[in-house]
């Protein structure tokens, strides 16, 4: 019996708890809300300091040039600042030509990172620093050699090797939608290099390591299940230095500015090179619409 007073002693005690919190609750529905605090005007005005070399037949030193900018008046981007500063200097040299992120062309690094010009905003900072992309040789300014870079990319081989080539464009490969979802994230890469020279692997074994660049695009041609030069593609990569220099540091994936992650398919590459993964078969014969009656049903299809 004096069990079951305390309890109904309890339960008011907290009934009335609950219906005081709701009061309140109600109460401070009923306050005005407190305007939040403006924000601040950020200037507009800019100091850039940019990396400037005017090449290596020229006795000059490396030096770091300062411009002023009111930013206000130009695009948001990175790129839309160093064309107006081109405006104002037109000996300022750096490489660009789509500004929508696709060529790859305006890679350099802004503020200790690397990024591509035209898809990055301005920083907020009232001091902003350009360089050259990291660990390259420079041809003028901004401008880095690329020719390294690409010879490693042409190693590859980035394209399709059939066994039995059919004359070009009177065949089409085919391929299930599963076996091109193994490409999302590959494909999109534009060789900007933004990767490869932020890897300090790279920067130390440069002349016989590949790069995250290559190696996500080596991956990319493996594992495409319309190819079918695998095994080969395996061999020339089994080295000590081509693709097992990468030690997972993942500066990669922190630099592309397409938010890529080359340190992962770098990974599930090293297991195909060490036997450990088989490259699966195609799901669909890829010869499938490769007579005319076959492509002509496809496209009733869709």
């Amino acid at each position: 019996m004096l069990s079951k007073i305390l309890l109904h002693k309890r339960i008011k005690q907290l009934t009335s708890k609950i219906c005081i919190r709701q009061h309140s609750a109600k109460e401070n529905d009923k306050k005005p809300a407190l305007p939040k605090p403006a924000k601040k005007p950020i200037d507009p005005r800019r100091v850039f300091k940019i990396y400037r070399f005017p090449g290596i037949l020229c006795k000059e030193e490396p030096k770091l040039q300062s411009y002023e900018l009111d930013v206000s008046k130009c695009g948001p981007m990175l790129l839309d600042a160093l064309i107006k500063l081109k405006d104002m200097d037109p000996t300022l040299t750096f490489r660009r030509s789509c500004r929508e992120g696709i060529c790859g062309s305006c890679a350099m690094n802004l503020q200790g990172h690397n990024c591509l010009a035209c898809i990055t905003q301005i920083p907020a900072q009232k001091t902003i620093t350009i360089y050259p992309l990291p660990h390259m040789y420079v041809i003028r300014d901004l401008v880095v050699d690329m020719t390294h870079f690409f010879e490693g990319y042409k190693s590859i081989r980035p394209y399709l090797i059939r066994k039995n080539e059919r004359p070009l464009g009177q065949v089409q490969y085919a391929q299930s939608l599963d076996d091109s979802l193994k490409l999302v994230g590959l494909y999109e890469c534009v060789l900007c290099s933004c990767c490869s020279t932020a890897c300090p692997s790279y920067w130390w074994n440069g002349r016989r390591f590949l790069g995250p660049a290559t190696l996500l695009q080596a991956y990319r041609w493996i594992i495409d299940s319309r190819d079918e030069d695998t095994e080969q593609r395996l061999k020339d990569l089994r080295d000590d230095f081509k693709a097992f220099r990468c030690h997972t540091i993942m500066n990669c994936t922190l630099a592309c500015p397409k938010g890529l992650h080359p340190g992962m398919f770098i990974a599930k590459l090293k297991r195909l090179i060490s036997g450990i993964d088989k490259k699966p078969p195609p799901e669909m014969d890829t010869l499938k619409y490769a007579s005319g009656a076959g492509l002509d049903g496809c496209a009733k299809k869709c």
